[in-house]
């Protein structure tokens, strides 16, 4: 019989991308007629060519399509050109206090900087030349703003970093930039609140055509961070709205790239790959369904193929679960009943579960390539033909 892993072609999504202008971020389209980008940045010292560059690697491999690279110093700025040469994605050059640093960035041919115009000295002074050599180079800007940042009159005016207050801040730096007829524009406004930082969005998102890039800032450990960045996320991204994202942790950035596909993943923004399907365990497990869980995804991870394996633990929703999954197990009474899309291929001893699950994940991951080399799948979802 043949079996239709993963997705269909075109998932369906909760509500169509809100439409905006379009900036090519080396190579890299951002804006509403191209997927939802992931971001994230390097804890490196820029300055350190080398140990900057494997990070970046390190990123590019699990899946981080943009990168930034932090620009205090003199000494950063002058790694920039072998960096930017260098990587295998897009590099933007991130620029506080100094606007020297902007220039050397463009000079240095990095896809993009992203600038927060509150804490650049005498920023205004300055946008016509930054718009300028911006502009010659086809160099995008991002104007990021955020709470920790404001303009001090537009502190003044509002008190605190409303959501008022940091639209109201980004959109007045963008126009300073329209005067001078630059709109490759990006434009963040980052709150550590999600509610501020949703509200916020949303009235972006009703003021401007640009594209925007979300971001929970300083949002915490790997849990809490994780909580609240796809709780922003899922809120705007869900309305359509945003185009690039980044999941601020305090953890190792391939963290925030691995939560950020997830967040995009889950809401059909990206194709799914591996997902595991697990029941939260209950008086009616019959075995340790947190154990199998973690054994199937440690032995599958890294899988490319589009596969939904449903791991489930007694005989209430298990069957159910386990049919509707590509690959599955009902356990109980200490063995398990094996599914391939629907229909019981096997029942093994619970010893056994685990290495039977992986065992047939690779199968049917091989035997789609199979399919998908002899043609008959080139550019749809994969399929296996099985028994």
């Amino acid at each position: 019989m043949t079996v239709d892993l993963g997705l269909p072609e075109a998932p369906p999504v909760l509500a169509p991308r809100r439409t905006t202008r379009q900036l090519d971020v080396g190579g890299v389209g951002v804006g509403s007629d191209h997927p939802v980008s992931v971001q994230s940045m390097t804890t490196t010292l820029t300055s350190d060519v080398n140990a900057t560059l494997q990070q970046i690697a390190e990123l590019t491999a699990a899946g981080c399509d943009i990168v930034r690279v932090a620009v205090p110093s003199a000494d950063d700025a002058a790694a920039l050109p072998a960096i930017a040469r260098k990587s295998n994605i897009p590099v933007i050059a991130d620029i506080h206090f100094q606007p020297k640093y902007v220039f050397a960035a463009i000079d240095a041919g990095c896809a993009a900087v992203r600038v927060n115009p509150g804490n650049i000295k005498r920023f205004d002074d300055k946008v016509g030349e930054i718009a300028a050599a911006a502009k010659a180079a086809g160099t995008p800007i991002r104007i990021g703003v955020n709470a920790g940042s404001l303009e001090p009159g537009i502190m003044a005016k509002y008190g605190k970093a409303t959501p008022e207050a940091l639209v109201e801040s980004a959109l007045w730096e963008a126009s300073l930039f329209a005067e001078h007829d630059f709109h490759d524009i990006k434009i963040s406004v980052k709150h550590h609140d999600p509610v501020t930082m949703v509200r916020a969005y949303e009235l972006l998102a009703e003021q401007c055509d640009y594209p925007l890039h979300l971001g929970v800032t300083e949002a915490g450990p790997t849990f809490q961070g994780t909580i609240k960045s796809a709780t922003a996320f899922g809120a705007l991204l869900s309305r359509g709205i945003g185009d690039t994202i980044r999941v601020s942790l305090s953890a190792p950035p391939i963290e925030e790239v691995r939560v950020g596909l997830s967040i995009l993943e889950s809401l059909n923004l990206r194709p799914r790959k591996l997902e595991i399907v697990s029941c939260p365990s209950c008086g009616r497990a019959q075995v340790d369904v947190y154990k199998l869980a973690d054994e199937v995804t440690a032995g599958l991870e890294g899988m490319e193929v589009p596969l939904r394996v449903a791991v489930m633990g007694c005989v209430v929703n298990g069957p159910g679960e386990a049919r509707d999954a590509d690959l599955g197990v009902a356990s109980g009474n200490g063995k398990g009943q094996i599914f391939v899309k629907g229909e019981v291929i096997k029942t093994v001893p619970e010893a056994q579960i685990v290495e039977t699950l992986i065992e047939e994940a690779l199968r049917l991951a091989e035997e789609a390539g199979e399919e998908e080399l002899a043609g008959g799948q080139a550019g749809g979802t994969p399929t296996v033909t099985v028994g």
